[in-house]
């Protein structure tokens, strides 16, 4: 796999060594237990897979190609570049500008941009109506290929159903700047709609099956479907593809259940569903695969609870969080200042999406068992600094190991 040139701010000696060593000893990447870290008075055990992916090293590796390859224009973001504070504050005390905050909330007027701006385009890819906006203000200069692979693949799939004449199902969070991307490519080429969870799967499978009038259909998916969008006819012959960071299960299952749904409107065997269902298993992000593959296997383990370190509107992030809180206590923090003292702990709650405070989250016992990972759009540095603070409450350091 490519070696990226990423800023050294963001790596970690100590961490690469560990990810070396495990694959040194582990090619196929068969052995999905976690690295167990024993300090004696804590162990640590720090997940399989981990931190940053191979779409976030290619966007920072770009973001800073545009940085060092224009000195002296002015260079914008047309949002963050990836879902982690610290990359993004990076990138702007480099001097870079954000148009838009994740929302799609405008920042800076399309008025103060003009065609000799730099302009990067995020992770996540845009819309084709941003393109557009690009394309009329004549901007020269706009980096392209920080865009994540993983999402372009789900973009082709897009292309490839609506050339069957399919009607594609966008499994996405709607206000996700992926989702809202992929759904503007797929509306441009087939009928579309984004579902969000199985409790919609299960609704459209009512209009499907035609329990429920096709007149309710434009209240149930308000601002979630395509122009024109005819749910009599739209969905006969439908395709299901992902936002990339969402968990694997819950794309599967819905996947699973509208195949059924297909299977039992149009009295269909396993021999011929490709009819009216195209199979898109394939368009999940390995990364997020590999993620959440380790934290189910690190979950296997018994431990005192779990700490996942990432940026708080992270969608992969939110999903191991979800994992872990499954099986243990769990905190969601976005670095080791997070960790106020060895009794406090300031954590994101990803149900009421807002920080609260927890107290004594150590147990007064020894040795303290933790559970760690990060999403893919967090610095290796920053599990190091976990690690290195929550020693220091033991009067430890990684030195010792």
């Amino acid at each position: 796999m490519k070696a990226f040139d990423i800023p050294e701010i963001y790596k970690s000696e100590f961490i690469t060594s560990i990810k070396k060593g495990r694959q040194e000893n582990d090619r196929m990447k068969r052995d999905l237990m976690p690295s167990i870290l024993d300090f004696g008075k804590v162990r640590i055990h720090l997940a399989r897979h981990f931190g940053f992916c191979y779409g976030v090293e290619n966007a920072i590796e770009i973001a800073y190609a545009a940085i060092n390859e224009n000195p002296g224009k002015r260079i914008f973001l047309l949002s963050e570049i990836i879902h982690n504070s610290h990359v993004n504050l990076a990138l702007q005390e480099n001097g870079v500008r954000f148009i838009m905050d994740t929302a799609g909330k405008q920042l800076i007027p399309w008025e103060e941009i003009n065609a000799d701006d730099v302009i990067i385009i995020p992770a996540f890819g845009t819309t084709l109506e941003m393109e557009r906006i690009l394309k009329n203000k004549g901007i020269k200069q706009i980096y392209y290929k920080s865009k994540c692979p993983f999402v372009e693949k789900v973009w082709t799939r897009v292309s490839q159903i609506a050339d069957s004449d399919y009607t594609v199902i966008v499994h996405g969070q709607p206000d996700h700047e992926e989702t809202r991307a992929t759904f503007s490519h797929s509306k441009s080429v087939a009928p579309s709609l984004i579902i969000k969870d199985m409790a919609e799967a299960l609704l459209l499978a009512d209009f499907m099956m035609n329990r429920r009038p096709a007149t309710d259909f434009p209240e149930v998916f308000r601002n979630r479907y395509s122009e024109g969008f005819d749910a009599t006819q739209d969905l006969n012959r439908i395709g299901v593809v992902n936002q990339t960071t969402l968990l694997a299960s819950d794309t599967q299952d819905i996947a699973d259940f509208l195949l059924q749904t297909v299977k039992e409107k149009h009295g269909l065997t396993e021999s011929n569903t490709s009819q009216h269902f195209a199979n898109m298993k394939d368009t999940l992000c390995y990364a997020t695969n590999d993620n959440q593959s380790a934290v189910i296997n690190m979950l296997l383990m018994d431990a005192d609870l779990a700490i996942v370190v990432g940026g708080y509107n992270s969608s992969n992030s939110s999903h191991l969080v979800e994992l872990c809180e499954e099986k243990l206590p769990t905190y969601f923090i976005s670095s080791c200042d997070s960790m106020v003292s060895d009794q406090e702990i300031s954590h994101w709650d990803i149900h009421s999406r807002e920080l609260k405070t927890s107290f004594s989250y150590l147990p007064a016992k020894e040795p303290v068992v933790v559970h760690l990972t990060s999403g893919a759009s967090c610095p290796d540095i920053l599990i190091e600094n976990v690690i290195r603070k929550l020693l220091s409450y033991y009067d430890l350091s990684i030195d010792l190991y």
